[in-house]
């Protein structure tokens, strides 16, 4: 049987199907000198590096969304009462 590659490139893409371990996870997020995207350490397509200033931005702003996300969840749900809903045909 022919053995599958399991880290490579397709169609400009990267990908890496090898067992994860922590020194290579270490590794794929933090590269200091790399650019804001580098390849995943186990999946596809690019993750955050976190060496990089701007991914901290990314994943602030993020946090921030996520935060104003859930709190205006909490803050509508209490105040509206139900709805009355007419159809004609």
């Amino acid at each position: 049987m022919v053995d599958k590659p399991t880290s490579g490139r397709l169609f400009g893409i990267p990908y890496n199907f090898e067992r994860p371990s922590m020194k290579r996870l270490l590794e794929a997020y933090w590269q200091p000198g790399e650019e804001m995207l580098v390849e995943k350490p186990f999946g596809i397509r690019y993750t955050l590096n976190l060496a990089n200033w701007r991914s901290w931005i990314v994943v602030l702003a993020a946090g921030v969304l996520l935060w104003r996300e859930r709190t205006d969840e909490t803050d509508a749900t209490g105040e509206e009462g139900p709805v009355e809903v007419v159809v004609d045909d």
